[in-house]
C-alpha cells in the first residue's frame, strides 16, 4: 500500500528536450558542431531539467504547459522564469535556423512587410543586428508582429521574451536570435557582431515566413 508521502507527492512535470531537426554539424560554417552539441545537449536540457524540478515542487504549477508559464512569468517565482523562459526560447531557436542550403528567401508578404517596416532586407539585417551587439549581457534579440500587425525589432535580457507579460514590448515572435555568450564564444570568442553577421547563413526563412503568416491570419 503506498504510504501517505509518495500518495500526496507532486507528480513530476513532463517538460522534455526537443531533437535537433538537423545535424548538429549542419549549420557549419555559421555555427560549428561543438557549439551546437553544448548549446542543445548541455545548456538546453538543464533549462528543462531545472523546470520539470522547480515545477513538480509547486502543485499550483502542476499540468501547466510551456506557453502558460510563459504568458505569466512575471507573477511566477524567477527559477520558474528563467527556466521556462529558456525551454521556450532554445526550442524556438532551433526551428529558427536551418542548413545554408534550405536557409532560403522571406515569402513575398513578408518581404514585403520587412520592406514597409525597415525600408530593405539589408536596413531590416542592420537594425537586427544592432539591438543584438547592443544588448548588455546576456539575452536574446527577436523580430515580433505585433499587436498592430506591424514588424519590430526588440531585445530581452536573459531567457526573457516577448510572449512574457513582464516584456517591456509584447507581441508575436517570428524569430530570435540568442546573444548570451554560450551561443557563439568557441568560435567568435568576444566577436558578437561577427556571430551575428554569419547567422544569417542559416536563417530558416521558410519557418520565419510560415510564422509570419500565422501571425497575421490570427490578428
Amino acid at each position: 500500500m503506498p504510504s501517505a508521502l509518495a500518495q500526496s507527492a507532486p507528480a513530476p512535470a513532463t517538460f522534455t528536450l526537443p531533437p535537433l531537426p538537423y545535424a548538429a554539424s549542419s549549420l557549419e560554417p555559421a555555427i560549428d558542431a561543438q557549439t551546437m552539441t553544448i548549446h542543445h545537449d548541455k545548456h538546453h536540457q538543464a533549462y528543462v531539467d531545472a523546470l520539470n524540478k522547480a515545477v513538480s515542487a509547486d502543485p499550483a504549477l502542476t499540468g501547466q504547459s510551456l506557453e502558460q508559464l510563459v504568458a505569466k512569468a512575471g507573477t511566477l517565482p524567477a527559477v520558474v522564469r528563467n527556466n521556462a523562459g529558456g525551454h521556450w526560447n532554445h526550442s524556438f531557436f532551433w526551428k529558427s535556423m536551418a542548413p545554408p542550403a534550405q536557409s532560403g528567401a522571406p515569402s513575398p508578404a513578408l518581404a514585403a512587410a520587412i520592406d514597409a517596416s525597415f525600408g530593405s532586407l539589408d536596413k531590416f539585417k542592420a537594425a537586427f543586428k544592432a539591438a543584438g551587439t547592443g544588448r548588455f549581457g546576456s539575452g536574446w534579440v527577436w523580430l515580433i508582429v505585433g499587436a498592430d500587425g506591424k514588424l519590430a525589432i526588440t531585445s530581452t535580457p536573459n531567457q526573457d521574451n516577448p510572449l512574457m507579460d513582464a516584456a517591456e514590448t509584447k507581441g508575436k515572435p517570428i524569430l530570435g536570435n540568442d546573444v548570451w555568450e554560450h551561443a557563439y564564444y568557441l568560435k567568435y570568442q568576444n566577436r558578437r557582431a561577427d556571430y551575428l553577421d554569419g547567422w544569417w547563413q542559416v536563417v530558416n526563412w521558410p519557418e520565419v515566413s510560415r510564422r509570419y503568416a500565422d501571425a497575421t491570419a490570427r490578428r
